[in-house]
C-alpha cells in the first residue's frame, strides 16, 4: 500500500520547499525572498492530501494515480530553477540553494514515480493471478 509513503514524500518535499524559503538570501533589491522556493512545499501538501486519502480503499486507485502524477510533475518541476539559473547566469552551481532544492526535489519525487509503478505493475499481477485462480476453480461445462 502506497499510502504512509506518499504522505512521507509530501513530507519531504515539505521539508525541502521550507528550509529552502527561509535558508534563502532575500533579493537585495526587494529584500524579500521569492515565494517560488515554496514550490517543493505545495507539491509536498498535494501529496500529504492524496496519500491521506489513499488511505480509502475506495479513494486509493484514483488517489494513488494523480499522486504519480503529481510526481511526474515534480520530477519535472525540479528541473526548473536549474535551468533558471543556467539562463540567468549561463553556468550551473549544483551547491546553490535554489539548484540543491531542485535537484532534491527530483530525487525525492523520482524515487517516489518509481515506487509508484513498482506498485501499479504489482496491484495488476495480483489481480491478474487472483482472476486466475478463480478462472480455475468454476467447473468447466
Amino acid at each position: 500500500m502506497m499510502a504512509l509513503p506518499t504522505v512521507i514524500t509530501g513530507l519531504l518535499l515539505i521539508l525541502v520547499g521550507l528550509v529552502g524559503y527561509f535558508g534563502a538570501e532575500p533579493n537585495p533589491q526587494t529584500g524579500k525572498v521569492s515565494p517560488t522556493a515554496l514550490i517543493p512545499a505545495a507539491f509536498g501538501i498535494v501529496l500529504v492530501i492524496l496519500g491521506g486519502l489513499a488511505f480509502s480503499d475506495k479513494l486509493r486507485k484514483h488517489a494513488m494515480h494523480l499522486a504519480a502524477l503529481v510526481g511526474v510533475l515534480g520530477v519535472i518541476g525540479g528541473f526548473m530553477p536549474i535551468l533558471r539559473q543556467i539562463n540567468n547566469t549561463g553556468t550551473f552551481d549544483p551547491f546553490k540553494k535554489s539548484a540543491v532544492a531542485g535537484e532534491l526535489m527530483i530525487l525525492i519525487c523520482a524515487v517516489f514515480v518509481g515506487l509508484c509503478v513498482r506498485s501499479f505493475v504489482l496491484a495488476r499481477l495480483s489481480r491478474q493471478a487472483k482472476n486466475t485462480s478463480q478462472s480455475d476453480l468454476t467447473p468447466s461445462a
